[in-house]
């Protein structure tokens, strides 16, 4: 049997594997001829695979191209064809050569020769592959021009900018649709070029001069970003044919992509050392924004330039050199361990005109002396294998950090590197994230160029993290200000890591507004989405559409809110939020605002009853409960995920409008509960302290069984809150014994005789008494003009306690849901209606219920155990109603007997105050459960 049940599975795997290889190998079709025609420019009329062919209603351009300052494309000149070579010429003087890679293996590929047979000087701009279009996707420089000017222009939106990599600035790319599943993408790199002043964007070509390009084409399946994802993720820009991954799959690298704060400092700072005092104030400032930021995860020191070069000294000597030497510095760098800080060192490769030293043997020796963690690479983009390999000598886990982000061909080499501060108010995507989204980016913010809110808006958009270079002399007042922002949006980049490293992320999904953008990211366990506005009024309202599956649900981790989907035209979409900002503060470094949104499978289970949180999870390792939002200059309540009642009120100590419930695994979270409870909602703050068990019923108790109820409380008036109740919640409830009637005059009269018991405020204790005795004919009646600590005096002596809410209300309805103990009619006969006194607790025995609890209503209002505080008051629940009931206006408490279901609060101030002629007490004894018993 077991064999058989092997080799079905065996086939299933097999036909799985049969289809997904049917799957694989349709969407991986690739573009193997172009037919053009000639006839009117040159234009592009089909493509075709190995085994399809598309005609397109309407024929595209190769390309289009500004001509000094005019855009044509290649419909505007007259065209040639012969076997693989096309050519083009346009009317201003410039003449295209397109030669077919016929060998290329990777889709469609030619090579194009732009030549200026002109007399003139052209001036050529953003050539873009299939045309610039209203209809399609594509990406070219737009003005203003400076160091990225790139836009992804999209139908029916407006464009956004994008930064790409340093070496392909000037690229060209579009997207068309085939039919409804399949579409092509194009894409242009400029390779060089003779007689040509090249720019970053233009290129000035003079008579004779030269352009190369290459122009790349191919299928892909889906939206329009896996177009894009094609030509960034899987091909690299054309860079490289395979990617060497081995840097990104060592263990002891791949700590930098769970690094997202960096602080960068002169070793001169008054911050790191203080010639006035010649202390070391390093310690000081790894903490001084501990409370904004949680920590620095990474400090880079920097003794170097500009100081470089006065003498003869070379870069490592100045190390050297600092107060205390190379010894002080690796206690700095323990010290900084200790905290979860990594500590970094910088290179300056320009460094060959000082003391001559091997810079292999200079930076290892460094780094092992100092037991740095990391090099930052002056004025490298890249790493080498001998410099990893140098300091791998002396320690592992040391990260090459490159002064900007490595282009796709150099990233094999280096694991980390810089958005640099060269790039002002950089565009809002940035596309090298997508190349290779376990690169670690850091976006260098300079305190001196003035506020960072957009910049860690926007770095946090993209899921990476921030350098906050500190070498320029500025600390500017609102720096806690800015902190704060970053607090908060690194503490969801921490939290969410290993989503922010995943390749299946996918930028600027479809929105319902513009000027809104919506980044997803996901992996196998959750989905979370990046959110950053332009728009200065801010912004509400459904934004992106999304699947309602009941197994996740949304929480927005922004604002710390669980998130209920909207619906539109039969659609689903995700609300979203994004804070208001001064109109002014466009085109500056205060604009725009963020939010953000998580998927998250169901995975903790919370039951909130307005006073207790039943709380466990799935899985995962520890749960943490925040009172208010989340942040790092408070500390959560921390437990493990097994199931427990948990009482915020006693758990905290005081009120809160919101609590947010957190499950983490393995430092990442994994779901977000959150608990809003509205300003002056009681909280419980008594606690049941369970008594001695007992197997039989005691003299003048009842047995009440085990089971399960339907508790339905029908409030007094509410100026005054009453409990969040649940909402006809089903409650099971534990065997347990009750008294047949209130405690007595005569019963309470044993115990101050047994126990001697005073109480400390003695106003109003037993008032109706007459020289510490009650009156004649009264010992059945039940004890009034008592405390709530009188009451539980009382039961402590008795080895009882008084019952709760749930127990007095289960055990009066006889686990039903009956309006009075006999029915669910009243009748004024079975019990005291309102007579005006008190009468024996044994006067109407047709009015007891059916498990045998009498006088339940109408005598005496029951204390229960449950106390309540809503942040201005305390009150104690009580239940059953009494013989005074004032009529003369309707804002008396209401007496009289009151239904079964009828919450009454007995507001406290003091014993003596509580005290009243019409309140008495009945007490429970815990039971031995009948599982308890049978073991």
């Amino acid at each position: 049997m077991k064999i058989k049940q092997k080799y079905c599975f065996i086939n299933v795997k097999i036909i799985a594997a049969f289809f997904l290889f049917l799957f694989t190998a349709s969407y991986a079709q690739e573009v193997k001829k172009i037919d053009f025609k000639v006839a009117d420019g040159l234009s592009i009329i089909s493509v075709s695979s190995s085994s399809d062919s598309y005609i397109f209603k309407n024929p595209l351009p190769l390309f289009s191209i500004e001509i000094n300052e005019h855009l044509v494309n290649t419909f505007s000149g007259a065209a040639g064809l012969n076997d693989s070579i096309m050519t083009v010429n346009f009317p201003s003087g410039l003449k295209g050569k397109i030669k077919i890679d016929k060998d290329f293996a990777s889709g469609w590929k030619a090579h194009l020769t732009l030549e200026n047979i002109s007399d003139s000087n052209i001036k050529i701009l953003n050539l873009v592959p299939l045309g610039q279009s209203e209809d399609h996707i594509y990406i070219t420089g737009s003005p203003p021009w400076n160091l990225a000017s790139s836009k992804i222009f999209r139908p029916g939106f407006g464009s956004i900018g994008v930064v790409l990599p340093d070496n392909a600035w000037s690229l060209g790319y579009s997207a068309i649709g085939i039919n409804d599943s399949l579409s092509i993408f194009a894409l242009a790199r400029r390779m060089g070029g003779e007689n040509t002043e090249f720019r970053r964007y233009s290129a000035y070509m003079k008579p004779e001069g030269k352009v190369e390009y290459d122009i790349y084409l191919d299928f892909y399946k889906g939206n329009w970003q896996n177009g894009i994802r094609t030509v960034f993720q899987d091909r690299y820009l054309y860079d490289l044919k395979n990617f060497d991954n081995k840097l990104f799959e060592r263990k002891d690298l791949e700590w930098i992509r769970h690094s997202f704060v960096m602080a960068l400092l002169f070793g001169w700072d008054h911050n790191f050392y203080d010639r006035k005092d010649g202390r070391y104030h390093y310690k000081e400032f790894l903490h001084s924004y501990d409370n904004l930021l949680g920590r620095f995860d990474i400090f880079s020191l920097w003794p170097t330039w500009p100081t470089l070069g006065l003498d003869q000294r070379n870069q490592w000597d100045l190390y050297s050199d600092l107060p205390g030497g190379l010894e002080k510095l690796k206690q700095l760098s323990d010290y900084s361990k200790s905290v979860g800080t990594k500590f970094f060192v910088s290179f300056n490769p320009w460094d060959q005109s000082t003391r001559k030293e091997d810079f292999y043997e200079g930076i290892s020796r460094l780094v092992g002396t100092v037991d740095a963690d990391g090099v930052i690479l002056d004025t490298y983009g890249s790493s080498s294998e001998d410099l990893q390999n140098a300091v791998d000598s002396v320690k592992r886990g040391v990260i090459m950090y490159s002064e900007g982000m490595a282009v796709p061909q150099d990233m094999p080499g280096i694991v980390a590197g810089r958005v640099h501060d060269a790039i002002y108010l950089p565009p809002p995507l940035n596309l090298n994230k997508l190349i290779k989204p376990d690169f670690a980016i850091f976006r260098v913010c300079t305190l001196n160029q003035g506020r960072l809110h957009r910049e860690f808006a926007i770095s946090f958009f993209n899921g990476y993290g921030v350098e906050i270079n500190m070498m320029a002399p500025a600390r500017p007042s609102w720096i806690d200000e800015d902190f704060s922002y970053l607090g908060k949006t690194t503490r969801i980049l921490r939290e969410n890591t290993t989503v922010f490293s995943d390749q299946n992320w996918t930028p600027i999904i479809p929105t319902l507004e513009d000027s809104i953008w919506v980044n997803k990211w996901n992996d196998e366990n959750k989905t979370i989405y990046t959110i950053f506005s332009l728009i200065p009024s801010g912004y509400e309202g459904p934004l992106f559409s999304e699947t309602d599956n009941e197994d996740y649900h949304f929480v927005d981790l922004w604002y710390n809110e669980e998130i209920t989907l909207d619906t539109l035209q039969n659609k689903i979409y995700v609300p979203v939020k994004t804070d208001a900002f001064n109109r002014s503060y466009l085109g500056t470094r205060m604009e725009g605002n963020v939010d953000c949104v998580a998927k998250f499978p169901l995975l903790l289970n919370i039951k909130y009853d307005g006073v207790e949180i039943l709380l466990s999870a799935n899985s995962g390792d520890s749960i943490l409960i925040w009172a208010g939002e989340p942040s790092y200059n408070k500390k959560p309540v921390k437990y493990d995920i097994n199931s427990k009642s948990i009482n915020l009120k006693s758990l905290f100590n005081y009120r809160n409008e919101k609590f947010v419930i957190q499950l983490f695994r393995k430092n990442e979270l994994s779901d977000e509960r959150v608990i809003k409870i509205i300003p002056g909602t009681p909280a419980m703050v008594s606690k049941v302290i369970e008594t001695e068990k007992s197997n039989k019923t005691m003299a003048g108790m009842v047995e009440i069984p085990s089971g399960n109820f339907r508790f339905i409380i029908k409030p007094s008036d509410e100026f005054i809150p009453y409990p969040n109740y649940p909402d006809s919640a089903i409650i099971n409830v534990n065997r347990f014994f009750i008294d047949k009637y209130p405690v007595t005059n005569k019963e309470f009269k044993k115990f101050l005789i047994e126990t001697n018991y005073h109480p400390e405020d003695t106003v109003n204790f037993l008032k109706n008494w007459r020289d510490g005795n009650y009156l004649e004919d009264t010992e059945n009646c039940p004890v009034v003009y008592v405390s709530i600590e009188d009451a539980k005096a009382f039961a402590n002596w008795a080895g009882k306690r008084l019952p709760t809410e749930i127990e007095w209300q289960y055990a009066a309805q006889c686990g039903d849901t009956l309006s009075w103990p006999w029915g669910s009619n009243f009748d004024s006969t079975k019990c005291n209606n309102s007579s005006g006194k008190l009468t024996s607790v044994d006067e109407f025995p047709e009015g007891v219920n059916k498990w045998g609890v009498a006088d339940l209503v109408g005598n005496v209002w029951q204390l229960t155990n449950d106390i309540y505080d809503n942040g201005s008051h305390n009150f104690i629940i009580i239940r059953g109603g009494s013989y005074y009931n004032p009529k003369s206006s309707w804002w008396y408490v209401k007496g009289g007997p009151q239904p079964l279901n009828h919450s009454q609060m007995l507001l406290q101030v003091s014993p003596g105050f509580e005290r009243n002629s019409t309140v008495g007490f009945r007490c429970v004894k815990d039971a031995v459960q009948k599982e308890e018993n049978h073991k």
